[in-house]
């Protein structure tokens, strides 16, 4: 894909941490796909959160039409074509497999409320409305260019007006790929903490950094357009606690299998179901996955009172 020249953009600069206020050592540099643009990288020398220090700002460019559509800074994620074609998409795997996750840290989904932060297209709130999960209610909260689409399908989005009028009500927030794109991690997360009840689940998922630190750039991950911070289980730890949770380990949770297939499977190019991935023995190659991303290795988080 050809980059778009970078003064078309405006960047912010940072050279301390932006969950712990640290200082930082810079790691060098690497330049967009997107934006031709040598992007910096930096490591706080206390909690270890790897950070872009010149994060591209002009969210509105890039969080536009072409990004929901694979025709921006993430080519692997066609948000419109997930929006048209919510069975035939690949996108179905990780679906049930969060939904299994939630369930097994909750244990039932009966009369809770359930706000996904950060929602996209809104696919998780109508997969979970499709298959009578119990829920009391099911929400989402989005600001790209895509919320109005998914409205027109009659998924329920929240307006941000609409979302503080909320605080302290919801029983689960998740956030699914959603934190490493955040500017400030520490009041975002301070933000969900205030959506949910004491004792509520946040439950999200974000790249662990900690096998890769050796070879950052190396890491399909890194994609300094979109991708502004990169978590381990010591850095998310720091942030999650700051913001007002209690963090436990999470383990291999049940679901962890559903998405991680979906995610191999965007990652080799893949759109649609097919009936040949059903031969794939996906139980081992999941859990051998795991073992080199470690996505087992993030804890759980839960409001504190």
């Amino acid at each position: 894909m050809s980059g778009n020249g970078s003064g078309q953009f405006q960047f912010a600069m940072r050279e301390n941490c932006p969950i712990c206020r640290a200082e930082s050592v810079r790691l060098g540099d690497k330049r967009g796909r997107y934006i031709d643009h040598a992007f910096g990288f930096r490591e706080c020398v206390e909690c270890s959160f790897l950070f872009v220090e010149d994060p591209c700002v002009s969210f509105d460019r890039i969080y536009d039409e072409a990004y929901y559509r694979a025709q921006g800074a993430d080519p692997l994620t066609d948000y419109m074509f997930e929006l048209g074609n919510p069975v035939a998409s690949i996108r179905a795997q990780e679906l049930r497999g969060i939904d299994e996750a939630v369930v097994s840290i909750v244990g039932s989904l009966e009369g809770k409320s359930w706000l996904d932060f950060g929602c996209g297209n809104g696919t998780l709130l109508r997969y979970l409305n499709s298959v009578g999960s119990g829920a009391r209610s099911i929400v989402g909260f989005e600001e790209g260019w895509i919320a109005d689409e998914a409205r027109r399908k009659g998924i329920e989005i929240l307006t941000g007006t609409e979302l503080e009028a909320l605080k302290g009500s919801f029983d689960v927030v998740s956030a699914i790929e959603v934190l490493e794109h955040v500017l400030d991690p520490v009041e975002t997360l301070s933000r969900i903490r205030q959506l949910l009840k004491p004792g509520g689940l946040f439950f999200y998922t974000t790249g662990n950094s900690a096998p890769f630190r050796q070879r950052l750039f190396e890491w399909s991950y890194v994609r300094p357009e979109i991708h502004i911070g990169y978590f381990n289980p010591r850095s998310i730890t720091v942030a999650l606690e700051q913001a007002g949770f209690s963090i436990r380990p999470a383990g291999w949770l049940p679901g962890y299998e559903k998405i991680i297939r979906f995610k191999i499977l965007k990652t080799l190019g893949f759109k649609e179901n097919s009936a040949a991935f059903g031969l794939i023995p996906w139980s081992i190659v999941a859990k051998l996955v795991d073992m080199k991303y470690r996505m087992s290795d993030m804890p759980m988080a839960f409001a504190k009172a």
